[in-house]
């Protein structure tokens, strides 16, 4: 429905809660962008983290949860195939993400007992271009797409390198796709379903 923030996934034709403030979607972004997890363990936070009770979804329906779980965390837009470049890393930019979200929400966002993630990113999206952080954002964008710096914008990203520079490649789904079928592929081993 228009305007209804989701509290369930429906997975297998049946609903799940699932855990919808914006830090524990904050823990999978986290967990995602952690080089030291297997994709295994990535998909096993997705879900963990996503639904209040995991275990009793099926491993047969782990596929469909993990989907929908992304639909969920990509605020209802299906992933784009054009979005393989990095332009935000949520750990290292927190100390800029936040006052822009405050400024925008008129709150201490941190402080809010509970925000729904669909909220929380709105906000993110409503960061202005003139922010530091909406600048800085400017550029990484300009920058993924070989788009040329005018003069000045050189001068920023290189007295701000710290702040403006990531590691510009991301991986692909197929990961996570991956590591959905060897945990599959495990549990159908072990017996379970």
């Amino acid at each position: 429905m228009l305007g209804q923030l989701p509290q369930t996934l429906n997975v297998g034709g049946k609903d799940y809660e699932i855990r919808t403030d914006y830090r524990s979607t904050l823990r999978i972004i986290e967990a995602l962008a952690d080089d030291e997890l297997t994709p295994q363990d990535k998909v096993y936070v997705v879900l963990r983290q996503t639904y209040k009770d995991f275990y009793s979804i099926p491993p047969a329906d782990y596929v469909e949860a993990y989907e929908q779980a992304m639909w969920f965390i990509n605020c209802g837009d299906e992933p784009s195939e054009r979005e393989n470049k990095k332009i935000i890393d949520w750990s290292k930019d927190e100390q800029l993400i936040f006052p822009a979200i405050n400024k925008v929400a008129g709150q201490e966002v941190r402080s809010a007992k509970y925000m729904h993630w669909w909220t929380f990113l709105g906000f993110f999206r409503s960061i202005d271009r003139e922010d530091t952080y909406g600048y800085v954002l400017m550029l990484r964008q300009k920058r993924a797409k070989g788009k040329p710096f005018e003069k000045w914008e050189s001068e920023y990203w290189n007295n701000n390198r710290d702040i403006c520079d990531l590691n510009m490649t991301s991986s692909s789904g197929k990961e996570a796709e991956d590591a959905i079928a060897a945990i599959y592929k495990e549990l159908l081993k072990g017996g379970g379903e």
